[in-house]
């Protein structure tokens, strides 16, 4: 099975010569497509960072990123966009819903920069809010529901495109253990059900748990988790 995410060699840093604090020192991951890998490791150890220059949301110091095929390094921003936009999707710890649109909307949002036809986007985003639960909230608006609720619909948004890549970083991080369960149940079931490929920065039990690899960053560099880190599911 082909990688979807090779990354060699990888190093990046906070802030600017001489005062520049490494964070990624070496670094290299392949993720085949078809799988759910987890990151995880102590907060502040990088995972973010990874993430976003996994995701095309910055540019590493130094360094090789492919996504489907496709280079990263290198790239201008507006290159970055366009590949974000047709081929990666992305959940934040916040769901970053546009307030002035429904929830049915904010799903589509992703397949309006495509220029999808709008009886395929309508059909697209009602199948992903039935499979989210949401379907009796298509109307509303981010501010009449709730958080785990608008999460779900982050995580919706980001499929609508069918990625080649998902990546979530700390997608329950602000949202209580019993909110945060329904999340990463999505996440998870959306994931499996579609054969897709996601890369998780996690330290949630249940999805470490049923993730095909678990990694740690730590150090800059990624390892193999032990056992410890791959616990038994905290829930059925």
């Amino acid at each position: 099975m082909g990688a979807v995410v090779v990354v060699e060699d990888l190093h990046h840093s906070h802030g600017h010569a001489p005062a520049a604090v490494p964070v990624l020192r070496g670094l290299s991951l392949t993720v085949r497509r078809g799988e759910l890998v987890a990151v995880t490791g102590r907060p502040g150890a990088g995972r973010t960072t990874l993430l976003g220059l996994v995701g095309g949301l910055d540019t590493p110091v130094s360094g090789r990123i492919t996504v489907d095929g496709v280079r990263l390094d290198g790239m201008g921003e507006q290159e970055r966009l366009r590949l974000r936009r047709d081929r990666i999707g992305i959940v934040f710890p916040s769901p970053g819903l546009l307030p002035v649109l429904t929830v049915a909307e904010n799903v589509g949002v992703p397949l309006r920069l495509r220029n999808v036809p709008a009886h395929e986007r309508e059909e697209r985003v009602s199948r992903l809010l039935a499979e989210a639960g949401l379907a009796e909230l298509a109307g509303r608006r981010p501010d009449e529901i709730g958080g785990a609720q608008r999460q779900r619909v982050a995580v919706a948004r980001a499929l609508a495109i069918r990625p080649a890549l998902l990546v979530a970083d700390e997608p329950t991080a602000l949202l209580g253990p019993g909110e945060a369960a329904g999340v990463l149940e999505l996440l998870y079931t959306a994931v499996r059900a579609r054969g897709a490929t996601a890369l998780v920065a996690t330290r949630d039990p249940w999805l470490l748990s049923r993730s095909d690899r678990v990694l740690e960053l730590c150090d800059g560099r990624l390892r193999e988790a032990g056992p410890e880190l791959r616990p038994l599911p905290a829930r059925p």
